[in-house]
């Protein structure tokens, strides 16, 4: 899979699929795709990486307390 690396704007193809949606992994290992040449794997901050469309990654593959957010919403709403 590819994601695009945001502070160089170069793909990164993604060598440990299981820890880009693994919201408690931080980073993933990848390879940059840059020149002709393979690259050496890498460690990249999840949070430095979106889709090559520019979308985001989902919420729920960078924060492993995503679903408590969204509790604490419905708790405040319901309580209003």
């Amino acid at each position: 899979m590819l994601v695009l690396h945001k502070p160089t704007g170069a793909l990164v193809e993604v060598l440990t699929l299981e820890s880009l949606y693994n919201p408690c992994m931080m980073e993933i290992m990848g390879q940059l795709q840059a020149g002709e040449e393979m690259q050496d794997p890498e460690s990249f901050p999840k949070s430095d990486l979106v889709f090559p469309s520019g979308e985001s990654l989902p919420r729920c593959w960078l924060d492993s307390h995503y679903r408590e957010h969204n509790l604490n919403k419905m708790d405040l709403a319901i309580a209003v």
